[in-house]
């Protein structure tokens, strides 16, 4: 009988950024006090956000986790807390603080690329911060009912936001992207973005549309991008993208051509690559002066696996 799980550990998911949150979120039992209650534990900790960017200590135990005492020098507004989930000390939550401009050293803000790609905290707490941001970011954009316009609530330890006027429910929302490696032969299909940095090319992504499968969704997208069509589409591996909150999803293609047709609307470039020119990539060393994401991106992993396997 076939082993539908065998396979070498760790799962791609888990090689991408972001990817190491290892908070329980306990989501079964979260409730209109689970807040309040997480806010006075003890041993609850915190991840502090001021304009999107997260605060961290940089001396000789670099960290973005905080105790209460802590946080309080911040000025946090718990009234906009959310509880992230719990480690083994205690609660985690996420909080907006009041900073006006830099804070002084050790502290420093960082913006949520500058958390994945720099070693400034370590993975885990990369994972936890992605997710904090999401959700702070939702709370920002949903302090209105969307059907009445009257003010709504956070409760269910900030996972739920409620109208008290025409008793509307908002729930937190993860928006699917697709993001794929088109193949053909030994080839594979890249291509660049006008706002990308010099010599930089990636996979190709976009939005998956209601109705749609993420097959179907791989293909449209690599079409309309690049007027390559697909066949045989394969999952490879997802990766949180707080930028605000989507998810990506990381897939292979089978190209049926290798005739690129793209108008520039998208992209100002696509061309495909063989295996010598991305170890070229990869160690930049390419004489056009072409590279690859950085490392911690699911572009990365996806040309990296394919790149690179036997």
């Amino acid at each position: 009988m076939t082993n539908w799980f065998d396979g070498s550990l760790p799962e791609p998911s888990a090689l991408t950024g972001f990817a190491q949150n290892r908070l329980v979120r306990d989501a079964e039992n979260r409730d209109g006090h689970s807040l309040e209650s997480a806010i006075a534990h003890p041993k609850a900790s915190f991840h502090l956000f001021a304009g999107g960017k997260a605060l961290v200590r940089k001396d000789e135990a670099p960290t973005a986790t905080f105790n209460a005492r802590e946080a309080l020098q911040f000025e946090p507004n718990m009234a906009g807390a959310v509880l992230l989930g719990h480690d083994e000390t205690g609660p985690r939550l996420a909080v907006p603080v009041a900073l006006d401009g830099d804070p002084l050293e050790p502290y420093r803000l960082y913006d949520l690329r500058s958390v994945l790609y720099s070693s400034a905290v370590q993975d885990e707490e990369a994972g936890a911060i992605a997710q904090a941001a999401s959700m702070l970011h939702w709370h920002a954009t949903n302090r209105f009912c969307g059907k009445c316009a009257a003010s709504t609530a956070a409760t269910n330890g900030g996972y739920r936001r409620d109208c008290a006027a025409c008793g509307s429910q908002t729930f937190p929302r993860t928006d699917p992207v697709v993001i794929m490696l088109g193949i053909h032969g030994d080839k594979c299909l890249l291509g660049r973005s006008p706002h990308f940095p010099p010599g930089w090319y990636s996979t190709l992504a976009g939005f998956v549309e209601p109705g749609e499968t993420i097959e179907d969704a791989v293909r449209r997208e690599t079409f309309e991008e690049s007027g390559i069509r697909l066949g045989k589409v394969r999952y490879h591996a997802s990766q949180p993208w707080p930028f605000p909150h989507s998810l990506m999803i990381g897939c292979f293609g089978e190209a049926l051509s290798e005739t690129i047709h793209f108008d520039g609307t998208e992209l100002e470039d696509c061309r495909w690559f063989d295996r010598h020119e991305l170890d070229l990539m990869f160690e930049d060393r390419h004489p056009e002066g072409f590279k690859c994401p950085p490392g911690k991106a699911i572009a990365h992993a996806l040309i990296r696996a394919w790149a690179k396997q036997p």
